[in-house]
C-alpha cells in the first residue's frame, strides 16, 4: 500500500525530487542511484510503504538482505571500493529505505565516509545503474 504524501512511494512512481536511475525493482524492494554526485551512492527501499526495519515481513526482510548483499558484491565489481558502508536511519523520511554508500580506494584519509570529496569518482550514473542491474538481476 503506498502512502500518497510519501516522498518515497512518489519516487517509486517516478515522480518527485528524489528520482534517480533505477538499478533494479522486484515485488518486495526497489534499488536506485542517487540522481547526482559521485558514483556508489545507491538507496535500498521497501516497495511496500512501511515506515521502519520492524514493519518488514520476514519475506520482506530476506529480499532486503539479499539485496543489500548483492549490491554491495555488484559495487566492488563495478567501481575500485575500498569499502561499502550502509545505514538506515528513517529519521527525515518514514519510509524503509537504506543508505548503501561506497568509499572509493584513495580516498583521503580523515575524510568522513558519508561525505563526498574532491576527488571522489563521477560519471555516468546511469550507465553505472545499468551495470549494477545486471549483477542483481542474476
Amino acid at each position: 500500500m503506498a502512502d500518497d504524501d510519501c516522498l518515497i512511494c512518489r519516487k517509486h512512481r517516478g515522480e518527485g525530487p528524489l528520482v534517480g536511475p533505477v538499478v533494479h525493482v522486484d515485488e518486495h524492494v526497489s534499488v536506485s542511484h542517487r540522481a547526482t554526485g559521485a558514483l556508489g551512492y545507491v538507496f535500498v527501499e521497501s516497495r511496500r510503504h512501511v515506515p521502519y526495519l520492524d514493519g518488514l515481513t520476514d519475506t520482506e526482510a530476506e529480499a532486503f538482505g539479499r539485496t543489500t548483499t548483492r549490491l554491495a558484491r555488484a559495487l566492488k565489481a563495478e567501481l575500485d571500493v575500498a569499502y561499502v558502508h550502509v545505514l538506515v536511519t528513517g529519521h527525515s523520511i518514514a519510509h524503509l529505505h537504506q543508505h548503501v554508500v561506497v568509499q572509493h580506494a584513495g580516498t583521503p584519509a580523515g575524510q568522513p565516509w558519508w561525505q563526498e570529496w574532491d576527488g571522489a569518482p563521477h560519471g555516468d550514473v546511469a550507465a553505472l545503474a545499468a551495470r549494477l542491474g545486471w549483477h542483481l538481476a542474476g
